[in-house]
């Protein structure tokens, strides 16, 4: 991990190799050999490293500091969460393709999975974790599909409130964009999409593995084309309905 390391603390730190060099006294062409893994610092320069980067020879040698930009966020209600930080302690916000959501299920609290996911950037976001999940299907019109959902981490399943949308993470259903109630008596969720064509269901809370609550949304067509479509739709099926209530009385 040597030269992994060398290369990950000297650009974290923001510093040249040819600086580092002049403060380990050392060619700078040797110091691009140790980050290239052609050779390896002897034992005195390995403490001379890490008294001036302030971490442990063993963690120089065995660990890989990189995973020093991972946190992981722990609660008794749900698994294990990892996320990303930027270089001022900021969490990243993450960007979840949903059809990719395969991926994300098996490994969304692995931390170097999650280090690695596109990052986007939200101005003026509150403090907290939040996470962005491009969603698909027409369940959640007007939220049409394609839009990136903005979400942040709900830590407890009681923080969970009637009437709000959510990012349901489950083994079952993978990753769903619902209405939620919460049925404490029952220890489910009730899931209901907005759009009425589509039926609502029940999910228990032990296969709930993560739970985002909608902050905001990015889209990317024409809202009054949705709108008109969403109209069309509601008038179709108003019209349908009247033309079975016809048929019955005929």
């Amino acid at each position: 991990m040597i030269s992994k390391n060398l290369n990950y603390l000297r650009k974290k730190n923001k510093i040249s190799q040819q600086a580092l060099a002049d403060a380990m006294e050392i060619p700078r062409t040797t110091l691009g050999d140790y980050e290239r893994g052609k050779t390896e610092p002897n034992l005195a320069m390995l403490i001379k490293l890490s008294d001036y980067f302030e971490v442990k020879v063993d963690d120089l040698i065995r660990a890989d500091l990189s995973h020093q930009d991972l946190e992981i966020l722990r609660n008794k209600d749900l698994r294990v969460l990892a996320i990303s930080v930027d270089q001022d302690n900021n969490g990243n916000i993450e960007l979840v393709d949903t059809k990719a959501e395969a991926g994300y299920l098996e490994s969304f609290n692995d931390p170097e999975y999650i280090r690695d996911l596109p990052k986007i950037a939200f101005p003026s976001i509150p403090e907290g974790t939040y996470r962005g999940f491009e969603i698909r299907g027409e369940s959640m019109l007007p939220v049409e599909p394609g839009s990136v959902v903005i979400c942040s981490y709900v830590e407890r399943l009681s923080d969970v409130k009637d009437g709000r949308t959510y990012i349901i993470v489950s083994k079952d259903d993978g990753l769903v964009y619902k209405r939620v109630r919460n049925l404490k008596d029952k220890n489910s969720f009730f899931l209901q999409s907005d759009n009425e064509s589509y039926l609502p269901y029940e999910v228990p809370y032990e296969e709930v593995a993560e739970i985002w609550q909608y902050y905001a949304h990015l889209s990317f067509s024409d809202s009054k084309a949705t709108f008109n479509y969403m109209l069309e739709e509601k008038l179709n099926d108003i019209q349908k309905k009247v033309g079975e209530m016809h048929s019955k009385l005929l």
